[in-house]
């Protein structure tokens, strides 16, 4: 089977780290273009836009889009119509509406459109799911706390509408979170910490239960320096199961069940050559509801004045 033709739309600092080593490093998948108004790549093909792209370029199969979630959907639409499949970074867009759609005219077009939860892909999080599909939950609280200056430097769409603020992190503990546990969850309450001169929260603490009433309580915070964390602790009636680094490590008491590498961007481009296979659509919308809901029942409050 001939291999995959992908360009990158948008080439920031998850494309330089992650999108990259990871189409190097997967069988069946090969990176053809760049297209990005402010960066390149030495020794493959560049353009401005993906526009640009679609006239002017190689030929490709398949766009990965890792440009800002505003204007994201605009770019699936182009890339759609132009008989490409299409893989959208984390989150699949904007808002919840904007997706359906993207679905239709993907299945429309007969091509993949692939709504890529990366956290889903650490190694720690199938073995926590099996782990707990076999016990009774008791809560669960998450802790996902990072310097946005390392993480996001200089990047001020973040901080816009459609940005997500500290949700752009906080929903890949929502990922990890609709993956694990056995049933479905929803947001209850929720408290939004919005710097007094930015349109998106720096922190929020929500509260989320299931249909049998478990507790779960998420903190999530912009502001960490030092240590960062990104940890996911489960009480069940088999003692405590400990999801940290991101979902690369995994304890049960005393136990270390998962202790690797990260290693998630390989596997979504395996699905993703798996999904364009056959044309196939994956695209799960349940942690961008969730942040939705956040929104939409969470209290505002104001706090200092955050600058870069």
């Amino acid at each position: 089977m001939a291999e995959l033709r992908v360009a990158i739309v948008g080439f920031g600092k998850i494309a330089r780290d992650q999108h990259v080593p990871a189409i190097n490093a997967t069988e069946g998948v090969t990176l053809a273009a760049v297209a990005s108004r402010n960066a390149s790549l030495p020794g493959l093909p560049h353009f401005s836009t993906i526009e640009e792209l679609l006239r002017n370029g190689p030929e490709i199969d398949a766009v990965a889009l890792c440009t800002p979630p505003q204007v994201r959907r605009a770019q699936a639409v182009v890339a759609l119509k132009a008989g490409k499949h299409v893989m959208l970074e984390k989150p699949p867009g904007a808002a919840v509406s904007e997706l359906d759609p993207l679905v239709a005219l993907a299945a429309a077009q007969k091509r993949t459109l692939f709504a890529t939860w990366h956290s889903r892909y650490a190694p720690a999080v199938e073995p926590a799911r099996n782990w707990l599909a076999r016990r009774r939950i008791k809560s669960v609280k998450i802790d996902w706390k990072e310097d946005v200056r390392v993480w996001h430097p200089g990047q001020a769409w973040i901080w816009e509408p459609g940005g997500l603020g500290v949700f752009d992190p906080g929903i890949n503990a929502l990922s990890i979170l609709t993956r694990i546990l056995p049933e479905p969850v929803f947001v209850t309450s929720a408290e939004l910490s919005f710097p007094s001169n930015r349109a998106a929260p720096i922190a929020a603490n929500l509260a989320l239960t299931d249909t049998g009433g478990l507790p779960i309580a998420a903190e999530f915070d912009f502001r960490q320096t030092g240590p960062q964390s990104w940890d996911i602790v489960v009480d069940t009636d088999d003692g405590r199961l400990r999801l940290s680094s991101g979902g690369a490590r995994l304890v049960a008491g005393d136990e270390v069940l998962v202790d690797e590498k990260e290693a998630e961007y390989p596997g979504l481009y395996r699905r993703f050559v798996e999904l364009t296979a056959h044309g196939a659509i994956d695209v799960d919308l349940v942690p961008l509801r969730l942040v939705a809901d956040a929104f939409l029942l969470g209290g505002r409050r104001i706090v200092e004045p955050f600058e870069d």
